[in-house]
């Protein structure tokens, strides 16, 4: 059956057909709906994990008692997941295992854009990367045939164009093999130093093999690379697609190596006027049939995202190529960046009559952060900052953020800030971090604190779901994916018996509370943890009850006298009209932070 579908769900749909038995994920924009599609299909067990190297390790499990697997991630959170997955490298695997990541060229909705093809060539581990729905379909299918084929891990690498851009596809059955028997294998499995230098030898043989595959194209019935000739060509023989053209002189041929979504901009700007050879096995890359390639025309252009992988490989094999000499190393490309690259006529764009006036992102009205941030920059106190929506809380006019780094960083910064700086830090500094990101790679930062006695502060921001990427289950919410009871981890249990004495829960819209805690606790000669907690705004149940907000405020014109004070935390459903605090009632949930700013009494609840 063909249908339109985004290039995760076809993604998700391609590990189901393949028979993936076991999925286990940490959500992360853009990889994310690979694992919430997965989880529709029941007859895989799916689950989200603390964090991507738990993630990995699950997957690695699976795969090695049988079942084919996959987990998924973004492209920072492979960094998270690189020391399992390095090692499961030299392992090998018993039955498919597939490593999902998407990578964020252009930062739509991460701290870096780094090109994770670099995870694939130091881990030695072959990528594929689809460049549509209908080939990521395609490339699941093969990725777990190339990983129990030549024993490893597969990585497939999307990126968030084709992670989030639809095509059409034909769906076919699930295809589920029988589950492979484990066998006690010491030598294969148990990375000792005696037994890893044995299995590094046979990791560079399969790359040697899996070379030879890109060179040959095929696996299977499935083209991972492919040469697409110009209309103009005189193709010779049966299997023209792959085969060397001789240059025909004075013709000034061009040809473009390119992979992923450059495959689809260079189609669109060219259609079929321009030699391709459109890569799909991107590591390890192909020799002989780029070489082909090269010979068949005058000149060779690498077009491709982020860091010059492709390039850097022909340069290697002694092809002059142009490149990142003339395209950008940063961002994501476009047909127009194309055009002017290559010299051709950009097409006039289209502009509005109307400039339309900057819409910077901003915190939810009535998300339960603004009251705790806004404490903050009363307090004028530096802040450690982590990753989650709360990171909105630097921007104006809150302003309480001073850095963020990475997944649990902030804990650790906090520590290291306190130590390095003395008792004028810890009493001016603290670190706030998400629940979901807490569990994800906090703990062990919170317990350096506790085994080093960091007189330091920590407030855990718990909004009772994973909010950032969509309000996905964590370990702290009692629910699972499916959104069936689960274990549930306490924080306040937890942060104890982690040796931390001074803990207290407050609730973010009581400013009163949230400022006698952070008075109190930065003021502490020991270690401490507040936990600020409120539910997201935008969840309709949390723990199973039905969320029921109080009613919109209403601003009272008689008592209003313009003083803008309600304007200092930032909210969306407030703004000023003829001088006057006016609150959109769409918005406006009632959460009441605006009226403990006012000094008139002039915010009321609505009728």
């Amino acid at each position: 059956m063909k249908e339109l579908m985004l290039g995760n769900k076809a993604l998700a749909r391609g590990l189901y057909e393949a028979g993936c038995s076991v999925a286990s994920s940490y959500p992360g924009t853009p990889s994310t709906e690979v694992t919430e599609e997965i989880a529709k299909y029941r007859d895989i067990y799916s689950e989200w994990a603390p964090n991507e190297k738990v993630a990995m390790e699950t997957a690695y499990g699976a795969a090695l008692a049988g079942k084919r697997s996959m987990c998924a991630m973004k492209h920072v959170g492979m960094n998270v997941a690189a020391d399992p997955m390095y090692t499961a490298s030299y392992t090998g695997v018993n039955a498919g295992m597939v490593i999902v990541v998407a990578d964020d060229a252009g930062m739509h909705s991460s701290q870096n854009e780094q090109d994770s093809r670099h995870h694939a060539i130091a881990s030695k581990l072959p990528m594929l990367e689809p460049s549509d729905s209908a080939e990521a379909i395609a490339f699941a299918k093969a990725a777990y045939g190339i990983s129990e084929a030549y024993d490893t891990p597969v990585i497939i690498k999307m990126c968030t164009r084709i992670a989030h851009s639809q095509s059409v596809v034909e769906t076919g059955e699930r295809v589920c093999p029988q589950q492979k028997p484990y066998e006690k294998n010491p030598a294969k499995y148990l990375m000792t130093p005696a037994n890893a230098i044995r299995r590094h030898p046979i990791v560079e043989e399969r790359t040697k093999a899996l070379v030879q595959l890109g060179n040959e194209c095929m696996f299977g019935d499935i083209r991972l690379n492919r040469i697409e000739w110009a209309e103009d060509r005189d193709l010779p023989g049966e299997d023209v697609p792959n085969a060397p053209m001789p240059v025909e002189e004075g013709m000034g041929r061009i040809g473009v190596i390119c992979d992923s979504t450059c495959y689809q901009y260079v189609k669109e700007v060219y259609g079929d006027s321009i030699d391709v050879l459109k890569i799909g096995l991107v590591n390890p890359l192909p020799t002989t049939l780029i070489k082909d390639f090269a010979a068949s025309v005058d000149e060779v252009w690498v077009i491709e995202e982020l860091d010059p992988i492709i390039e850097n490989h022909c340069r290697m094999m002694g092809i002059q190529v142009h490149g990142k000499d003339i395209l950008p190393m940063e961002m994501e490309y476009s047909q127009n960046l194309l055009r002017e690259a290559m010299g051709m006529d950009v097409p006039a764009s289209a502009a509005l009559e109307e400039a339309i006036p900057p819409r910077p992102p901003v915190m939810c009205a009535g998300c339960p952060h603004r009251g705790l941030f806004y404490t903050l920059h009363q307090h004028n106190v530096r802040v450690m900052g982590d990753i989650g929506c709360y990171t909105l809380g630097g921007a104006p006019p809150l302003f309480a953020m001073d850095n963020n780094l990475c997944m649990g960083a902030s804990v650790s910064m906090l520590h290291g800030f306190n130590k390095a700086c003395g008792k004028e830090s810890e009493q001016n500094t603290v670190a706030v971090i998400g629940d979901s990101t807490f569990l994800h790679s906090g703990m062990t930062s919170l317990a350096d604190i506790a085994y080093n006695r960091s007189n330091s502060t920590v407030i855990i921001l718990d909004n009772s779901i994973t909010g950032m990427t969509g309000h996905q289950q964590n370990p702290a919410t009692g629910f699972d994916i499916h959104g069936d009871p689960a274990g549930r981890i306490d924080l306040e249990s937890l942060v104890r018996s982690m040796g931390i004495d001074r803990v207290r829960v407050v609730d973010p819209y009581d400013l009163a509370q949230c400022d006698e805690a952070i008075t109190q606790e930065l003021a502490a000669e020991a270690p401490s943890v507040i936990i600020s907690r409120r539910p997201c705004a935008l969840l309709k149940t949390v723990g199973g009850q039905k969320v029921v907000h109080s009613r919109p405020l209403v601003n009272d014109p008689a008592k209003c006298v313009g003083c803008k004070s309600c304007m200092r935390i930032g909210c969306p459903a407030i703004s000023m009209k003829e001088k006057k605090a006016v609150i959109d009632r769409t918005q406006c949930i009632g959460c009441g932070v605006c009226q403990q700013l006012c000094r008139f009494d002039a915010l009321v609840s609505g009728s």
